[in-house]
């Protein structure tokens, strides 16, 4: 699941336009980062953007699915494919980013407010 140079300089440029990113490679991908939260993956040029309840339907109504690393409909990861177009057009790429760094804000008040996890 590699991400090419160019696939990874093109997300960077995009997003960059809308709030400052970062990135590092992860688990044979990419995961991007705003705020210092986890908000976006990579997977052999596919970008995926985190989800839960509130942003999740966007993802459907768009035809979008989600994040399969073990290839099992069973077991999807918080992420869904994110529609070509939004990455191309920064109005609709800011909603949807935000969205899905609410999602990872959220995501991460939950870890910490666990009392069982530490």
């Amino acid at each position: 699941m590699a991400v090419s140079v160019s696939f990874r300089t093109y997300l960077q440029e995009q997003m960059g336009q809308i709030r400052p990113v970062t990135s590092r490679p992860m688990f044979g991908g990419l995961c991007f980062f705003a705020e210092g939260r986890a908000f976006a993956l990579v997977a052999g040029d596919t970008l995926y953007f985190k989800v839960d309840d509130t942003n999740r339907p966007d993802f459907e109504a768009a035809g979008m699915g989600p994040f399969l690393p073990f290839g099992d409909p069973a077991k999807p990861m918080g992420y869904y494919e994110l529609p070509a177009e939004v990455l191309e057009d920064p109005d609709q790429l800011a909603v949807w980013m935000a969205k899905a760094i609410a999602v990872a804000a959220r995501a991460k008040s939950k870890v910490r407010s666990n009392p069982k996890r530490k």
